[in-house]
């Protein structure tokens, strides 16, 4: 009987959705959009700004000579501590830093296909500074579209499941729907269990056909697993819908549901990592970023798809998002009222 039931609602909603072709069009229209307007913007190799990163065992090791000091007041150059350098050095490989400064051991390294490393390296000879022992890596550059598409299908995952489960359950809800469902033999388990599955499966559909069709024409650098890639989403998918059951507990006012998860989902949408890197930003920026699922979501993603990484390498991340699924479950079934 339970099977019977659980197969019935989840039928139901999946209709549901499907015959809402304005919300089912939108799902997968945004972020094709999204990532065709960045395509074509960030196709050139133009930059505003030079980005170098510093790496330096004491604060004191900056002012070991005039002439590095000079080079780090540089005006249009972004100087970024590092704290591991083998880490930075990938970056050098990618491009995502024109510059790496080792001020302890008196010594730098720049990408040689890198045309502003070149120019950074240029600059830091102006200023006076030839001690510098000049190492050089190599390796093809990582398109801003490349960084950024990790973020943007983490994006779209937390706007369908916050808005798709979380706002409906509250017009349910205020229209007396649950209140009929109370009088069935449905469970609170099993109606929660369902609106998890059935707004996980279309999430993953629409990740998916996205995905793949906008690389297409996209082409993105893909080095690791499409299946551990998948797998991230799908637990980051969890993760943000158990988050939407928390707001959709109890909440009778869909102006109200609606507020709250736009107070969710603006700040995770611009602190956590999607559009930009969270190096450099204010410590307490990256220590609030950490207890947002999309921070996760996309830092794993980005790992498998940029660096190769496999699971057990972004298994921190996958012990966050497991952790606060389970979190947000018992908060979310614990608080849950059917009127």
């Amino acid at each position: 009987m339970f099977l019977k039931r659980f197969f019935a609602l989840l039928s139901a909603r999946n209709k549901e959705f499907l015959r809402d072709k304005s919300s089912t069009s939108w799902n997968v229209i945004m972020p094709v959009l999204i990532v065709a307007g960045f395509a074509v913007t960030f196709t050139s190799d133009f930059s505003n700004q030079y980005k170098v990163g510093v790496f330096s065992e004491t604060k004191s090791d900056n002012l070991q000579t005039s002439a590095v000091s000079d080079f780090l007041n540089t005006n249009h150059i972004e100087f970024v501590s590092i704290t591991d350098i083998e880490n930075a050095k990938i970056k050098i490989q990618r491009h995502q830093l024109d510059m790496l400064l080792d001020t302890a051991t008196q010594q730098y390294w720049i990408n040689d296909e890198s045309p502003g490393g070149y120019l950074v390296e240029k600059i830091l000879h102006s200023s006076g500074t030839h001690e510098l022992k000049k190492q050089t890596v190599s390796g093809k550059e990582i398109r801003y579209v490349d960084w950024v598409i990790p973020g943007i299908l983490s994006m779209n995952m937390m706007f369908s499941a916050l808005f798709g489960v979380g706002y409906v359950i509250v017009r349910y809800r205020k229209n007396g729907m649950l209140k009929r469902l109370k009088a069935t033999p449905v469970t609170a388990l099993e109606y929660l269990s369902v609106q998890i599955v059935s707004r996980l499966l279309l999430i993953m559909v629409i990740t998916i056909f996205v995905f793949y069709g906008t690389n297409l024409f996209v082409g993105y650098a893909m080095h690791g697993s499409h299946l551990s890639l998948f797998l991230i989403f799908a637990l980051g998918a969890i993760s943000m819908i158990s988050l939407s059951l928390i707001i959709a507990a109890r909440i009778t006012s869909e102006e109200t549901a609606g507020g709250l998860l736009n107070l969710i989902s603006w700040p995770m949408m611009f602190l956590s990592g999607v559009w930009f890197s969270l190096e450099g930003t204010n410590p307490i920026v990256q220590n609030v970023a950490e207890f947002f699922p999309l921070t996760h979501v996309t830092a794993a993603a980005r790992s498998i798809m940029i660096d190769g990484a496999g699971l057990l390498d972004v298994s921190y991340h996958i012990i966050v998002l497991v952790t606060q699924t389970i979190v947000f479950l018992i908060i979310g079934a614990w608080a849950f009222r059917w009127e």
